[in-house]
């Protein structure tokens, strides 16, 4: 589930909690909305987590630099 997942997951749950006022007799949508809400906000922290250890990190300024080019030997 991407970013755009858990935006939508949290917009409908708040529009279910806060803007729906439907009476079902076997389900209650404040609960669902709200449920959904942190569904939405448990994914997207998740999502920005693994994002923020894929990053790559730059070398540090006085680690050697490594040419990939001048270490393969070709037979």
């Amino acid at each position: 589930m991407g970013i755009g997942g858990c935006i939508g997951l949290i917009a409908v749950g708040a529009i279910l909690t806060f803007a729906v006022d439907w009476q079902l007799s076997s389900v209650n949508l404040d609960v669902v909305g709200l449920i959904m809400m942190a569904v939405g906000v448990i994914g997207l922290a998740a999502y920005v987590s693994i994002l923020k250890r894929r990053r790559v990190q730059p070398p540090a300024p006085g680690a050697p630099v490594v040419d990939v080019e001048e270490t393969r030997t070709y037979r």
